[in-house]
């Protein structure tokens, strides 16, 4: 039984004599790379070559100890080690192959020996103290190759490098730390929200619903302009009161901006709800529910807002005015906090009810104009 013993070498500097085959052959070779470069690891792939034909001897076989390899680390170099094994092949009729390699680049051109005869074994040499070290320059050669982790975790981290000392220059090193920290956590959200994937969708989506005539791409821009209006009136609603806690701030940000961001969400929430209905012969329920769950949040979160403006003080309790109904006549009376709150809430919840109620009304009349066809 021939047994073919394969070194592969993919950038060997005697690539122009191979392939070398024999015992004295490669003795010879591994003596002339040893004097050139000691620490060549091509020295311990030769002498294992050498390590397994005596084995195989031992065991009875007779194996052709060869060398392959090439001059550069480049596709004209694997084919002419293709070359170079299919000489051997037709010259020696080996029954099968054990391949002896000492690096991953050299291992995967193990596919190629396979498509000419059958390999058997795979003997990976690494010298033994710089195992780890090869380990983890085969693991960074891997990551530099991947595109997307260059620009993923390469690029900020270069960014980072180059503003930490520009910082330093212009400001005092916790004001540094401070900006590159919030950097660090700002992009760390973006990336982990998918915020950039949503980007990258977005103009093909603005492109597509302009070509197709959503009602939405308009009613979303009027949300946009309605959600600017909301901070606008919120900023103001807080720099018209004076110096409070800043959980009361929060609350007259929201008591002034509520009403506009409601306003945004029913206008986006509408024009999703017209889309539906103009695309499509049926609408899904939960489409007919958003605006009221989106009218019905509004009022929630207005009715808890006023009721911490009024128990901190920066809001005078309501006065219901005096109102004459022709038979039916009002006392005016001041309105308790606590009881502003609960009217909101039981608004919101029956406003909430009402959507649920017309969601079910619709899905149900759905489903039977598709039993009826």
């Amino acid at each position: 039984m021939t047994t073919l013993v394969v070194c592969i070498d993919r950038d060997s500097p005697a690539a122009a004599a191979c392939p070398v085959v024999g015992r004295d052959a490669v003795e010879s070779l591994i003596t002339q790379t040893g004097v050139v470069d000691p620490e060549d690891s091509r020295v311990n792939c030769l002498l294992e070559g050498l390590a397994v034909t005596d084995e195989l001897e031992a065991e009875g076989s007779s194996p052709v100890l060869a060398v392959v390899g090439g001059g550069s680390d480049s596709v004209g170099s694997d084919r002419e080690i293709a070359s170079q094994i299919e000489s051997l092949v037709a010259e020696h009729d080996p029954d099968s192959a054990v391949v002896v390699v000492d690096s991953a680049d050299d291992e995967r051109l193990v596919p190629i020996i396979e498509s000419r005869v059958q390999v058997d074994a795979v003997d990976r040499v690494v010298v033994r103290q710089a195992r780890d070290i090869e380990s983890t320059y085969y693991l960074l050669k891997q990551f530099l190759a991947d595109e997307e982790l260059r620009k993923t975790v390469l690029v900020p981290v270069g960014i980072i490098m180059l503003a930490f000392p520009l910082l330093l220059v212009v400001t005092s090193p916790t004001i540094a730390v401070g900006a590159i920290a919030a950097a660090v956590g700002v992009f760390l959200i973006y990336k982990g929200l998918g915020i950039d994937a949503y980007l990258s969708r977005l103009p093909g989506q603005t492109r597509e619903a302009l070509y197709s005539g959503q009602v939405s791409l308009v009613t979303y821009v009027v949300a946009a302009g309605l959600s600017l209006v909301g901070v606008f009136a919120g900023v103001l609603g807080v720099s018209a009161v004076g110096d409070i806690s800043p959980f009361l701030l929060a609350n007259r940000f929201a008591f002034a901006s509520v009403p506009w961001l409601t306003g945004a969400a029913l206008a986006a929430s509408l024009g999703r709800l017209l889309d539906e209905l103009i695309q499509q012969e049926g609408v899904r329920s939960a489409y007919v529910n958003l605006p009221f769950g989106a009218v019905a949040v509004g009022l929630v979160v207005r009715g808890f807002s006023a009721y911490f403006l009024e128990r901190g003080g920066v809001f005078e309790p309501f006065q219901v005015p005096e109102t004459n109904l022709g038979i039916v006549q009002i006392q005016g009376f001041l309105l308790e906090a606590g009881t502003r709150l609960a009217l909101f809430i039981l608004a919101g919840i029956l406003i909430s009810l009402v959507g649920v109620r017309v969601a079910t009304y619709v899905s149900h009349t759905d489903i039977e104009d598709e039993l009826v066809e």
